[in-house]
């Protein structure tokens, strides 16, 4: 639940290739690119360059390269830079030179790809800026794109942020819905039920996240001593004596701040002495970087 940047892995090549499949399937259809076939003869050849048109992070490279193998031109695949760089604007990020159909049939899919996580990447760098100086690191959550999950965590590890659990099957988190039903079951201690249950229930080794959005829920939880708090939606005054209490009375367990943190707000929360900060935002409100496939005319 604490993974920073790590290469392009397995579960990032089968997401991607699975979208890849899904991409071509809704952009070819049974009839491919009619517009190219009946404009371009079959010997065509050409080269194009992908360039950032504003500055961010990068983050996609990888996926284009396994696009550019679907069509067999890998060897005319030269990436520029890798992911987790800066640009700027008008600097090349890779150079593409093939069969020109082939690199008219993929343009948009690849550009779709790129934009859409070098955006992810590139507001995760935003907000890591933001608490440097501070022990808070920056993590995402799990409202990311349907289908897209491991690509848009990649992209958040590519901006330097941090993934949190990447689904409900790897680590606890105990929220107020959970506790809620507890409760309303009789339960008189649903904090110290609920994280005992998940210790006794799953695998050694897992984390185990309670939520609170009180100081006085704050207290119970640390009681229990679970691997982290989650502190819902309190101000930079409350946050501040949340971390009191924690390093009073348990100082082991990593407390997290979350609920409605903008780029505006994150320094302030950073500067309490939390440990961690989510983020919605980076995965569910990153907008897509300006890039472009440029053909070389004199090719």
């Amino acid at each position: 639940m604490t993974e920073t940047r790590r290469p392009f892995g397995d579960p990032e090549r089968r997401n991607a290739e699975t979208l890849i499949g899904l991409a071509l399937a809704e952009d070819l259809n049974d009839a491919g690119d009619i517009t190219t076939t009946t404009v371009i003869p079959p010997r065509a050849r050409g080269s194009a360059r992908l360039i950032a048109r504003a500055p961010g992070v990068v983050a996609g490279l990888p996926v284009v390269g396994l696009l550019i193998d679907h069509f067999e031109l890998g060897e005319g695949w030269r990436p520029r830079r890798v992911d987790g760089d800066r640009v700027e604007a008008g600097e090349v990020l890779g150079e593409l030179s093939g069969s020109f159909r082939s690199i008219l049939v993929l343009e948009r899919t690849a550009l779709n790809f790129l934009q859409r996580l070098c955006g992810v990447a590139s507001l995760t760098a935003r907000f890591v800026a933001e608490v440097e100086g501070t022990a808070a690191g920056v993590f995402d959550t799990r409202k990311t794109t349907p289908g897209w999950r491991a690509l848009e965590k990649y992209a958040v590890r590519c901006g330097g942020g941090r993934n949190h659990r990447i689904g409900l099957y790897d680590a606890v988190l105990i929220k107020d819905n959970h506790l809620g039903w507890l409760q309303a079951d009789g339960v008189a201690d649903p904090i110290a039920k609920a994280i005992a249950d998940a210790r006794a229930g799953s695998p050694p080794g897992t984390v185990v996240e309670v939520e609170v959005d009180t100081l006085d829920q704050l207290d119970v939880a640390l009681r229990c001593r679970p691997d982290i708090v989650l502190v819902d939606n309190l101000g930079p005054d409350a946050l501040r004596e949340a971390v009191r209490r924690r390093d009073q009375s348990a100082p082991g367990v990593e407390l997290e701040a979350s609920g409605g943190v903008t780029l505006a707000t994150i320094a302030a929360l950073a500067r309490t002495g939390i440990d961690r900060i989510s983020v919605g935002a980076l995965t569910h409100s990153a907008v897509a970087l300006d890039v472009a496939l440029d053909i070389d005319p004199a090719t």
